[in-house]
């Protein structure tokens, strides 16, 4: 057994990882856009690209080499049990095989083939469309294979509902309280416009058992309650009132989505919104080459990847948080603060500074703009976590005018403490934003509705705000309380928006650090033995997506990189780089690794709605891997001073220095790595897929921000 000190490694081990990290850092390079931005593909499930054809179909505007690009990209997705799933490896989803099913009928696959007939007789046998979950029974009503009356009620009048009183459009999280609104329109007016085929063949004939109404329950009252609503629906139909509240209710909808779309005529930047919102705006009237759904339409497509003759839709996209997560990454890995990568990166993120007032400001009134979004386009909903992410990035940043970017800096952390819930946590974009009786309403059978403060989230805003010498003591102390209380009891943390509890424990344990708890704290040696017990066999991490609905799989699964990155973040920021547990992770990294200085995964680590929606960032597998390594380089390289721990956000040389404490960090390059300008190895693909739409990407996309008076009055 070695004997060496905790900070030194055997020579060909850091060798190694020193190759791989050259490797990964030069292939990371070489993926910038000429504006100085980060995107990888954001992989979902073929439920997108589904109700992309349908939303097509009821509109009328389908293109048929369009439809049969999408049905190969679907196809491609399907099980060999006839299924498709929500994500890679997991089960057959029931709701998801029927819109994949329904969407290649549209495509013109005949449903005696034999991949049809697999997947109609999965959905009888499991329950049939009956037992289908209420969104994918909406799309079915539109084309009249569902009646309306059978679905719940979803009435507009929710919009003049004061912003105070329970149950409005602002206590449903952003993503669903857009997508709600839309609905409401869209069951107000119930259209149907039949399609040349039916789905006799996916019916089971038997009606799943559904709550009944009671008034011993919640969930019961809400079902009498939506029988009520029903009856309202048909009253509504009277000329006298729909001539009154109705038609007033359905104005302020209407009023309320055309006010939120955003520069690239999106709603959100997410799918959900975008394509309801189109269809909601045009059963209002709005004619398909009227400037707001010309808009819509046209700028749809700049979600969509076309690649070996498949076509397949992003449900969102992600250029701030990966321009964040790769400086962040970059800078871990030695390259120069002043190095044009990195300037680059920082002045497109600056300009990408959300300044104007959105949905955020109806229950926070008097916090000033600042912060950032996830996506291009998304004024309305900035949100903490890229708010974290691009502080931290830009302290990392000798950049020519530091002013500018102090300043910006300076408006995010304000924005982001304004923005914390009463007890001292966050959300990723509202505050206080947790009524959880929105799960008993009986349409709300869609994942996650309310957006509570996550550990994940509150770790992030924790972990900038200990490098700023101007953030709130006492925020800090309530952020670590927090996190404190909600360790799991076996040194855990849930990981809201990514799997699972190894990445929240990933972004716990670096932000309590940075903030000020030692290694031999409690909490942290509760996290490492969590993480020591939980790793595989083959030095890695993985935790399989089910762990949201089996606890027996918390931290289980095959290793992966970004899962084993996040695991390693942790392990340094504790003092254990010179582990055996963290040697064999690094080990995994530098024996996985492709030729091309990335890492395989198809295995999603990404979390849209924890147990429904989740999602594979192309570039995790890359960028933490390149942050956890690089800062296990440093707290490892033989020879040197005693370890020093690793926070997400650091001093730059010739920068400004707004850290608590602020020491010196030279960034040199480690031994054997090239300088930041060389790339090289091979590169894949879908990674010249990517540089070839980046330019293109840009150019569509000029920012059209006008600054709002005020923010959002309420119902509008």
């Amino acid at each position: 057994m070695s004997t060496q000190p905790d900070d030194l490694v055997p020579a060909d081990e850091h060798a190694a990882a020193s190759a791989t990290l050259s490797r990964a850092r030069n292939h990371l390079l070489s993926l910038q856009s000429p504006e100085g931005w980060w995107r990888g593909d954001l992989e979902t499930n073929v439920t997108m690209d589904a109700e992309d054809l349908m939303m097509r179909e009821f509109l009328g505007i389908g293109d048929p080499n369009d439809a049969a690009a999408s049905a190969r990209w679907i196809r491609s997705q399907q099980r060999e049990d006839g299924t498709w799933a929500n994500f890679y490896g997991g089960p057959g989803d029931l709701s998801t095989t029927i819109e994949a099913y329904v969407a290649l009928r549209i495509a013109g696959d005949n449903p005696g083939e034999a991949h049809m007939e697999l997947a109609a007789h999965f959905v009888r046998e499991h329950g049939g469309i009956e037992a289908s979950r209420v969104f994918t029974r909406i799309w079915l009503a539109l084309f009249g294979m569902w009646p309306w009356d059978d679905l719940p009620a979803m009435p507009p009048e929710i919009v003049l509902l004061p912003s105070k009183f329970p149950l409005n459009v602002y206590d449903f999280g952003c993503w669903a309280r857009q997508t709600v609104v839309a609905l409401t329109i869209v069951g107000a007016y119930r259209p149907v416009r039949p399609l040349a085929f039916g789905i006799e063949e996916l019916r089971s004939g038997v009606e799943p058992t559904r709550p009944g109404p009671s008034l011993r329950t919640w969930k019961g009252r809400f079902v009498l309650l939506d029988r009520l609503l029903h009856a309202y629906e048909k009253i509504a139909s009277h000329n006298v009132v729909r001539s009154t509240v109705r038609e007033l209710a359905l104005a302020r909808a209407e009023q309320w989505i055309v006010r939120r779309q955003e520069a690239d005529g999106g709603w959100g930047g997410i799918q959900p919104p975008w394509v309801y919102s189109i269809i909601a705006l045009e059963l209002r009237g709005y004619a398909l080459d009227h400037p707001v759904l010309a808009r819509a339409i046209a700028g749809w497509e700049g979600f969509t990847i076309r690649r070996d003759g498949m076509r397949m839709l992003e449900a969102c996209q992600s250029p701030v948080w990966d321009t964040a997560l790769a400086t962040i990454a970059l800078s871990d890995a030695g390259v120069a603060a002043d190095d044009e990568h990195l300037v680059r990166a920082a002045t497109w993120l600056v300009g990408e500074e959300v300044t104007v007032r959105g949905d955020w400001s109806v229950r926070r009134p008097e916090v000033p703009t600042g912060g950032w979004s996830f996506e291009f386009e998304n004024d309305n909903y900035p949100d903490v976590d890229d708010t974290a992410e691009v502080v931290m990035a830009l302290r990392r940043v000798a950049h020519p005018d530091p002013a500018a970017l102090d300043a910006a800096a300076a408006r995010g952390i304000a924005w982001l403490e304004g923005m914390v819930s009463t007890d001292g946590a966050w959300g990723a974009f509202d505050a206080d934003n947790r009524r959880q009786l929105l799960y008993e309403i009986p349409f709300s059978d869609f994942g996650a509705v309310i957006d509570p403060p996550s550990a994940d989230v509150t770790a992030h805003a924790l972990e900038m705000l200990a490098d700023e010498r101007r953030a709130d003591p006492q925020l800090m102390e309530r952020a670590i309380a927090w996190l404190r209380r909600e360790q799991e009891p076996d040194g855990a943390w849930y990981g809201r928006w990514g799997v699972n509890y190894v990445y929240g424990t990933g972004a716990v344990v670096p932000a309590l650090v940075a903030a000020g708890l030692r290694p031999d704290d409690p909490a942290i040696v509760r996290a490492v033995e969590f993480l020591e017990l939980h790793q595989n066999d083959d030095g890695g991490w993985g935790e399989d997506i089910r762990s949201y609905d089996d606890p027996t799989l918390r931290g289980e699964g095959v290793s992966t990189a970004s899962q084993t990155a996040w695991a390693l973040l942790a392990l340094v920021s504790a003092g254990k780089a010179g582990s055996q547990a963290a040697r064999r992770g690094v080990g995994f990294l530098t024996r996985t690794q492709r030729a091309d200085g990335n890492w395989d995964e198809p295995w999603y680590t990404g979390t849209g709605f924890p147990g429904d929606f989740y999602i594979n960032y192309h570039l995790y597998r890359l960028c933490f891997p390149v942050t956890a390594l690089g800062r296990w380089l440093r707290a490892v390289r033989p020879g040197g001073a005693a370890p020093e721990v690793a926070s997400a956000s650091r001093a730059v040389p010739g920068g400004a220095d707004h850290r608590r404490d602020a020491g010196g960090d030279n960034r040199q390059p480690l031994p054997g790595q090239r300088s930041a300008t060389a790339s090289g190895g091979a590169t894949s693909g879908e990674d010249v897929a990517l540089r070839n739409r980046s330019s293109a990407r840009s150019r569509t996309l000029r920012r059209r921000r006008t600054p709002r008076s005020s923010g959002p009055e309420d119902g509008l």
